[in-house]
C-alpha cells in the first residue's frame, strides 16, 4: 500500500520497482487526508501556494472532481511521484496518474490524444509537433532537470575516474575488462579487478538515452559514426532493461556492469558512479551543484527547448538535461485545463524546493518565468510563482 508521505516513498521504491508500479492514482490519499484531518494538504510544506480567493483552504475550483493522465518519461518518475501525490493532498478534488514508460511512449501517447500530459527528457521536434491535432496545440514546458550518471557494480572501487575517450572506448566494446590500461592509468590506486564489463543500456524508447546518446555523439566522431543519437540506438555490446528503473536493478544485481541512469536513481539506490571528464578536461562529479552550473552555461531560447550535447565551463559536469512535460494548448474541458495549470504551478513553486533531495536540479529562477508565462495561457487560471521557484500565489 502506498504511503500518503511521498518523501518515505521516494526512499523505499526508486529504481527497484516495476514500471507499472509508478502509475499513480492519488485520490484515496487526498481524501484520506481530508478524513482524517478536517483540512485537506495539512501535511504540504509551509509556504505552499495560497488557495484561490474564491475558493475555501484546501479547494481548488475546478467545477467538480477532475483527473489528469499522463505518461513518459521514466527519468523524472520520481520527483513526479512525489509532486502529484502531494498536491492531491492538498486538492481532493484533482487526482493525477503518471505511468512511467518511457519518453517514446510517451511521446506517442501525447501525440494520439490517449492521455492529458506527456512528459519527455527529449524536447519534441518540429516534425513530432506537427503530429499533433492542430485544434489541440502543443506546449513544452521544462519543470525539472537532472544529470545522466554511469554508474558501476565493483563492490571494492568506490571511486572511478573515467576520461572521455575511456568511457566511449567502454560503451563501443573496445576495452572489455576492468583492469584495462586506460582504466588503470586514470585510477592508479583504485583495486581494479580482472572482470569482463558488462554495459547495461536502455531497451525501451528512451529519452535519457537521446540525451546520452548526443553527448557521445559530440564528444566522439567514431560513437556518431557507429551508433549515433537518438531515443532508441543498435548498441554494440550489452544488455538492455526497461526503463531507468530496469536499468538500475540490473547494475545492482550484475557484478562487473556499467550504465547510465539518472543521478536520482544511482544516489536513492546507493549505486556507485564514475566522475567524468568534462569538456574543459576536469573531471567532475554529478550532484545539484555541478548540474546547476551545467544549465548555468546554457541560454534557454523562447520555444523552451535546450539540448546540452557537451556544456563549457570548467565546473560543468557533462552530461545534463531538461525534463519536459508536453502538454496542450487548448482542453475542451475547461476543469482539466485548470488543472493542468495548477500541476505545473505547483511543479514550478513548491515542487522545486524538494528536487534537489531526490537528486535532481532546481530550476534557475528565470526559467521558472519562462515556463510559467509559456503554461499561463492554458485557461483563465493564474499562475504566480513570485520571484522564482516557491512561495507562489494562486489566483482563479
Amino acid at each position: 500500500m502506498l504511503s500518503c508521505n511521498p518523501f518515505k516513498i521516494n526512499k523505499r521504491i526508486v529504481g527497484v520497482i516495476p514500471a507499472l508500479a509508478l502509475s499513480l492514482s492519488l485520490a484515496a490519499c487526498g481524501g484520506e487526508q481530508a478524513a482524517n484531518n478536517g483540512t485537506p494538504g495539512a501535511e504540504a510544506s509551509p509556504g505552499t501556494a495560497k488557495e484561490a480567493a474564491s475558493s475555501t483552504p484546501g479547494k481548488l475550483d475546478l467545477g467538480g472532481n477532475v483527473a489528469l493522465t499522463g505518461a513518459g518519461a521514466s527519468f523524472p518518475a520520481p520527483l513526479y511521484l512525489t509532486w502529484f501525490q502531494t498536491l492531491s493532498q492538498k486538492y481532493p478534488n484533482l487526482q493525477i496518474n503518471y505511468q512511467s514508460v518511457g519518453s517514446g511512449a510517451g511521446v506517442e501517447q501525447f501525440t494520439k490524444g490517449t492521455v492529458d500530459f506527456g512528459a519527455s527528457d527529449v524536447a519534441m521536434t518540429d516534425e513530432e509537433i506537427a503530429k499533433v491535432p492542430a485544434d489541440k496545440g502543443t506546449i513544452l514546458l521544462p519543470v525539472t532537470a537532472g544529470s545522466i550518471v554511469l554508474a558501476y557494480n565493483l563492490p571494492d572501487v568506490p571511486e572511478l575516474q573515467l576520461p572521455r575517450a575511456v568511457y566511449t572506448d567502454i560503451l563501443l566494446g573496445k576495452i572489455k575488462t576492468w583492469n584495462d590500461p586506460a582504466i588503470a592509468k586514470a585510477n592508479p590506486n583504485a583495486k581494479l579487478p580482472n572482470t569482463p564489463i558488462t554495459v547495461v543500456y536502455r531497451s525501451d524508447g528512451s529519452g535519457t538515452t537521446g540525451v546520452f546518446t548526443k553527448h557521445m555523439s559530440a564528444v566522439s566522431p567514431e560513437w556518431k559514426t557507429k551508433v549515433g543519437e537518438g531515443k532508441s540506438v543498435k548498441w554494440p555490446v550489452g544488455i538492455g532493461a526497461k526503463g531507468n528503473e530496469g536499468v538500475t536493478a540490473q547494475i545492482g544485481q550484475t557484478a562487473g556492469s556499467i550504465g547510465y541512469i539518472e543521478y536520482g536513481y544511482a544516489k536513492q539506490n546507493n549505486l556507485n558512479f564514475a566522475t567524468l571528464e568534462n569538456k574543459a578536461g576536469k573531471f567532475v562529479k554529478a550532484d545539484d551543484k555541478s548540474g546547476s552550473k551545467t544549465l548555468e552555461s546554457v541560454a534557454l531560447p523562447e520555444n523552451l527547448r535546450a539540448f546540452i550535447a557537451d556544456p563549457d565551463g570548467g565546473d560543468s559536469y557533462p552530461i545534463v538535461s531538461y525534463s519536459w512535460l508536453l502538454v496542450y494548448k487548448n482542453y475542451p474541458d475547461a476543469g482539466k485545463a485548470k488543472a493542468v495549470e495548477a500541476m505545473v504551478e505547483y511543479a514550478l513553486t513548491e515542487g522545486q524546493k524538494v528536487a534537489a533531495e531526490l537528486g535532481y536540479i532546481p530550476l534557475p529562477a528565470n526559467v521558472v518565468q519562462k515556463v510559467a508565462a509559456a503554461a499561463d495561457p492554458i485557461s483563465d487560471y493564474k499562475i504566480s510563482v513570485g520571484g522564482g521557484a516557491g512561495g507562489a500565489s494562486a489566483s482563479n
